[in-house]
């Protein structure tokens, strides 16, 4: 059978200028988003925002029971509605004919056999979306409903056991990152009585903000060049060491800039506050990036990177500003750090070294595991609709 065959398919529809409909009152309706999906596997008890009843006469209701769909950003995906409310244009409401188990739809929708029907039909170039003409063509293995519910069943004893599996796997994963920050904040927590307290500027040879004067930053004459130029992303996503670059100066950007050496520590001070990571090439950064390089014969790069790793978060509470949290070179003016000596540092250095290390290793089981259990799930889900289980 074709989907429009087994329910009714309504589009969404959204009142325009959304805003002018958006309100707080009471007496507002559910104003159901994209956004509401956040964290949500299958049911939408709440909304965020609510429209006046003027709105709702210019949208779709949907009611508790009904199944929606999204047509365009996260196409295809299934959610069954907990409460009444209404939908705009990026939604389809799904309505089941009495010879259609709700479960059994939900499964049907979810499962690879419909999903790649949906990729095929989708159009666009840089949002996918599905038009209701097309949705409506998506062919469906419809059995007797004894059946459904037999499959159902099955379904459901399956996933019990690979939902408690992956459970555990994702508190293992948890559980393993918490491990080494636990240890890590630790050994700063627990320093010895010969540590001294000392300033980020004390233990460097150069500790100042990255260097970019362009504006717009976007200036392509700019780029293209030889030089990489680091970006808070750049650091974010790091691990430890600065291995990847998303942008290049030429000779013109290097002219308006400043190329820090390899080793030098980078801390974010605005966007994402205090992420850090060590150079592993030279680089030039923008003023949103404070560098630190390290006087060797004080402070060991590797520990000042793990010790700053450990305060993070109290420098992030030191951050301030209205429009955008940031921290900047006056917030380390006055602030110690604790340092043992050099050879204590190293000392230190090569245990959080091995620590991360066997933490990784973890990680990357964990999470291999999680991602068998989802793609078992799939596979499950294909059999079913294929007539094998």
């Amino acid at each position: 059978m074709k989907l429009i065959d087994v329910c009714l398919v309504e589009r969404g529809s959204s009142p325009r200028p959304i805003k002018k409909y958006i309100t707080n009152d009471k007496n507002g309706v559910n104003w159901i988003k994209i956004g509401d999906t956040k964290g949500i596997d299958k049911y939408i008890y709440s909304t965020k925002q609510k429209i006046t009843e003027e709105g709702a006469k210019k949208s779709r209701h949907v009611k508790n029971g009904d199944f929606i769909l999204s047509n365009s950003m996260s196409f295809g995906k299934p959610y069954i509605m907990k409460t009444d409310g209404y939908i705009h244009d990026g939604w389809f409401v799904l309505r089941l004919y009495d010879f259609i188990n709700t479960e059994y739809f939900f499964h049907l929708l979810s499962s690879p056999y419909v999903n790649d029907q949906f990729h095929k039909l989708a159009s666009g170039s840089v949002v996918k979306n599905i038009s209701g003409d097309l949705v409506k063509k998506v062919v469906l293995p419809i059995p007797p409903l004894p059946e459904q519910k037999r499959i159902v069943k099955k379904l459901d004893e399956a996933f019990a056991a690979i939902d408690k599996a992956k459970s555990n796997a994702e508190k293992n994963l948890k559980n393993s990152k918490e491990l080494f920050e636990n240890y890590l904040q630790g050994v700063f927590e627990n320093k010895g009585k010969d540590w001294d307290e000392k300033t980020l500027s004390q233990i460097s040879q150069t500790f100042g903000r990255g260097k970019s004067k362009h504006r717009p930053r976007n200036d392509k004459k700019l780029y293209g060049g030889s030089y990489p130029f680091i970006q808070t992303g750049d650091i974010r996503n790091c691990e430890h060491y600065i291995t990847n670059y998303s942008q290049t100066y030429n000779e013109v950007g290097l002219a308006q800039s400043k190329l820090w050496p390899t080793g030098t520590i980078c801390i974010t001070i605005a966007a994402n506050i205090a992420e850090t990571g060590v150079l592993s090439f030279d680089a030039c950064f923008p003023d949103s990036v404070i560098g630190i390089v390290v006087n060797k014969k004080l402070a060991n790069v590797d520990f000042v990177e793990y010790l700053l790793q450990s305060f993070k978060v109290n420098l992030q509470a030191l951050s301030k500003g209205s429009a955008q949290d940031n921290i900047n070179l006056g917030t380390f003016k006055d602030k110690f750090f604790p340092f043992p000596s050099l050879t204590k540092q190293k000392q230190i250095v090569k245990k959080l070294d091995t620590l991360s290390t066997e933490v990784k290793k973890l990680e990357t089981n964990y999470q291999q595991k999680i991602e068998n259990l989802i793609e078992l799930k799939k596979s499950i889900l294909q059999k079913a609709f294929n007539g094998e289980l």
